[in-house]
């Protein structure tokens, strides 16, 4: 992922964190562009043993801290301002101590006033300067004073307030990296950390999707998004998204919630059909603009390119009962090649829509196929078999063949193209009243075409490269119906679909 500071626990606090920070060290395990950061109390036993399951690494940063907080000293160590301004200073003591008995490391030092956010911020400027005197930060050797809230008790721009005092007031802030702890109590734990950059930090701890006490640390990955969403790169790589949250969630044996922002399996996919209609709209228009749009990702609902964290355009549209005609269109023109024209959109979403009410869940996308071909691409008993088309007169003529109810008849037709005349041929026919209402076309990508009832014609010289849809709306005896047709020939596609509305009408009519 690109992190080059890495805390790998706390190896004074249990045998198992000991053995882990050894075995990165003798196994060379740790890359050398990485340096590994390690925690520990504010006490002589626990530092010696810290530097003892460092030795022999490269770089390291070793972050002692001690709590602060009024309730903290008042209520569970009993001590005043001075004397816990002492333990401070003696941890500080004792890090310079031990690191200069392991002197082939090069140690970074690192304090926290435990419970920064409910400190008063004036003393922890007063606690930080003293452990300041004692490491003497320079140019190049410069510490790291970590302001948690080890407890988010306010809002985050008043966090941010007291990060902005520490930073104007602290001795030496030049030697001095400003990190910042946030916890999650409040859900504002991103917030208080982007706050407290805008407020002078320079650096942020957090953990992978907010694992950590209580209700969990910062999310890191949440705020580099945030970031990068604003355009600002940063330099981490969540190009395989997936992979990183499946490695998270085993590790620590926690399920990532499926709205978990950027990761969760839910957050790119919308089931408002007022959304989902948005979201069809802002990419045909980015695919139809590209020269305009300068490959700056601007789509409704969508803050950032799935694609760029790995995920695909598949989920971003599903349909339930609660989705609309952009939705549907959406799944058939993204998965399978069918631009549907509006009046089709609006018809076809009923359909979908009493599916989805009927069977009170979620529909796959192949269901959506399926229904949609039932519903407009099967010509039941109806088969166009053979025709022609001519010109005399500066009228069209039609002739051709239809199997209806396995009996072959012929058609026989005019008009001023080849689906008005066949039109005509079936009208006279059936003894129908046939008018057209709407007709669309296009061609589909040839990489649509498998699995989804499109045909191929020898009848016709009029080919095309791809496969051809055709939309068609007829009124029969005063009611409406759509038909689809799909063909190598655009002619042989418009005709299947006027047949296939005709063998709705009929089928109807029947029932």
């Amino acid at each position: 992922m690109g992190f080059k500071e890495i805390e790998i626990g706390f190896p004074s606090a249990a045998q198992v964190e000991f053995d882990f920070t050894r075995k990165l060290i003798e196994e060379n395990h740790v890359p050398d562009d990485v340096t590994l950061q390690v925690l520990v109390q504010a006490r002589e036993h626990l530092i010696a043993r810290t530097f003892e399951s460092l030795k022999g690494v490269k770089r390291a940063v070793v972050h002692v801290y001690n709590s602060t907080s009024r309730v903290q000293r008042e209520k569970v160590y009993a001590k005043n301002k001075d004397e816990i301004k002492e333990i401070a200073i003696t941890g500080a003591k004792l890090l310079k101590e031990y690191a200069a008995k392991y002197p082939e490391t090069e140690w970074v030092f690192q304090y926290s006033p435990e419970s920064f956010s409910q400190t008063e911020t004036e003393y922890a400027v007063e606690v930080c300067d003293a452990v300041c005197d004692v490491w003497q930060p320079q140019q190049g050797q410069e510490v790291i004073f970590n302001l948690p809230a080890t407890v988010e008790a306010s809002m985050p721009n008043v966090f941010a307030d007291q990060v902005e005092y520490f930073c104007r007031n602290l001795p030496q802030r030049e030697h001095v990296i400003i990190s910042l702890h946030t916890h999650n109590d409040r859900g504002c734990a991103v917030a208080a950390a982007e706050l407290g950059v805008l407020a002078g930090a320079d650096r942020i701890e957090g953990t992978l999707l907010g694992n950590g006490e209580r209700t969990g640390n910062m999310d890191i990955m949440v705020m580099a998004m945030n970031l990068f969403s604003q355009g600002i790169d940063p330099e981490l790589d969540f190009s395989n998204m997936s992979e990183i949250v499946q490695v998270v969630s085993e590790c620590n044996n926690l399920p990532l919630h499926p709205r978990h922002p950027y990761v969760g399996e839910l957050v790119f996919t919308a089931f408002s059909g007022s959304h989902q209609d948005a979201i069809k709209k802002s990419l045909d228009y980015n695919e139809n603009h590209q020269s305009e749009t300068d490959n700056v990702w601007d789509v409704a609902y969508l803050p950032i390119d799935p694609a760029h964290i790995g995920r695909s355009y598949q989920d971003v549209v599903r349909i339930n009962s609660q989705s609309g005609k952009g939705g549907v269109a959406y799944i058939l023109q993204r998965n399978y090649g069918f631009n549907l024209p509006r009046w089709m959109q609006i018809d076809f979403s009923r359909v979908v829509q009493k599916q989805a009410e009927a069977v009170a869940r979620e529909l796959q996308n192949d269901e959506i196929l399926q229904t949609f071909e039932d519903t407009y691409l099967q010509q039941g008993k109806f088969e166009l078999l053979d025709y022609s088309v001519s010109n005399k007169g500066g009228e069209v003529y039609f002739s051709g063949q239809v199997q209806m109810n396995n009996d072959t008849i012929d058609i026989d037709g005019t008009g001023n193209g080849p689906l008005s005349s066949f039109i005509d041929g079936l009208a006279q026919h059936t003894g129908k009243s046939l008018h057209i209402i709407n007709y669309a076309e296009h061609a589909i990508n040839p990489h649509h075409n498998s699995g989804n009832g499109i045909d191929d014609d020898t009848n016709s010289d009029n080919k095309t490269n791809a496969n051809a849809a055709a939309y068609i709306q007829l009124n029969v005896d005063g009611e409406v119906y759509s038909g689809i047709g799909t063909c190598s020939s655009t002619v042989s596609a418009m005709l299947k679909g006027a047949l296939s509305a005709f063998a709705q009408a009929l089928s109807v009519a029947a029932a």
